[in-house]
């Protein structure tokens, strides 16, 4: 099966579909109620799945590679773990702390829960929102997955893997449901991590399907009509959540996470086999790759930069922006212009914190834990 990789297995579209996910992300966010297309949860979604496949993927053949040294297993987990914490937790930790020091609403009261990545789970229990750091909740979601997925992997027996994959998806779908039937509030099943396992579970699938039947991956995944047949399904779903009276309804609450995740799905595949064309030259477009390789430093800092609904008049990038609007205001009134401002100052902040914090320690990864 040819893949569109280099030497080294590193799969090169990739890091475009990462810019794409944050992109969307960030559209949603700052558009807010002027956006009627759910792009930040399409946004996420991507993410979910890409992280399934990927670490389904090096999980798989970890476990090929290990399974009967001396304990091989219980080594590879110990370099998992520490490879995932020098690329996840410390700048992560470094934005807590600083928004802990400048008392930023509600990092304080919820600190025990910001430190644990539980913020999903205090969402859950609580049922509202957390302001600013709102979006702490996916990256929770991502840390809990990758405690117990590694155990799921190395321990199955082979023959119930692909089993094991499937009961995460359906189950994911099923707990869903039961928890709108019950009249639980949307957000409990949008941030509780078993119900977002769908998406993990169709990357993991995807995964599975490459390295076990590479001619199946390749005869789902080469041919883009499943990919518009999948966006399609997603417009079908979003037309039918907007024509429904509540504003959370079954569409939106229990169907769309899983037929996103199989959008998402069919467009991973096929940036794993390439892209030809437009998407070939977008996604390995070097400012394309170059987003994508800082997109956690952006999703991490969007909302500080701002935020439709918590950014106050008197923050610095709006204190910024009205300079800009004295001086050109027929340009920097235009939403176009503000959208660009809010995100060459998210990607600066990325690229700083990529440079100076996140690549120097990500580099000690085969330091420790090769």
């Amino acid at each position: 099966m040819k893949t569109r990789a280099t030497n080294t297995g590193y799969l090169i579209q990739l890091d475009g579909l990462r810019f794409v996910a944050v992109a969307l992300v960030l559209v949603d966010h700052w558009l807010a109620e002027f956006n009627v297309v759910p792009y930040g949860p399409l946004g996420v979604t991507l993410f979910f799945v890409l992280s399934g496949f990927l670490i389904t993927r090096i999980l798989m053949v970890s476990r090929e590679k290990n399974e009967g040294q001396e304990g091989g297993m219980g080594k590879y987990l110990r370099k998992f773990f520490i490879r995932r914490t020098l690329r996840i937790f410390p700048i992560y930790y470094l934005t807590v702390a600083v928004l802990f020091a400048l008392d930023v609403p509600p990092v304080r009261d919820t600190i025990g829960w910001c430190l644990l990545y539980a913020t999903n789970i205090y969402i859950a229990f609580n049922q509202h929102w957390m302001g600013v750091i709102d979006h702490f909740w996916s990256l929770a979601v991502e840390e809990q997955f990758y405690i117990f997925f590694p155990f799921l992997i190395f321990l199955v027996p082979r023959k119930w893997l692909l089993t094991s994959l499937v009961t995460m998806v359906i189950l994911s779908v099923a707990l869903r449901l039961y928890f709108y039937l019950a009249g639980y509030e949307w957000m409990v099943n949008y941030v509780s991590m078993p119900m977002c396992l769908d998406s993990f579970g169709l990357g993991g699938l995807m995964a599975w399907a490459q390295l076990r039947r590479p001619e199946l991956f390749t005869r789902i995944f080469i041919n883009p009509i499943w990919i518009v047949v999948g966006l399609a399904a997603w417009i079908l779903v979003v037309f039918w959540s907007k024509s429904q009276v509540e504003l959370h309804n079954i569409a939106n609450d229990v169907v769309d996470r899983f037929v996103s995740s199989v959008f998402c799905a069919f467009l991973i595949g096929k940036a794993v086999l390439g892209f030809g064309g437009f998407m070939k030259w977008f996604l390995e477009n070097p400012v394309s790759n170059y987003l994508g390789k800082i997109s956690y430093g952006m999703y991490l800092y969007h909302n500080f930069v701002y935020n439709h609904f918590h950014t106050q008049p008197g923050h610095p990038t709006l204190r910024l922006l009205n300079k800009f609007q004295q001086w050109i205001p027929a340009v920097a009134d235009t939403l176009a212009f503000q959208m660009a401002f809010f995100f060459l100052l998210t990607a600066l902040l990325a690229a700083l914190s990529w440079q100076f914090v996140e690549k120097p320690i990500n580099n000690l990864k085969d330091r420790y834990a090769r």
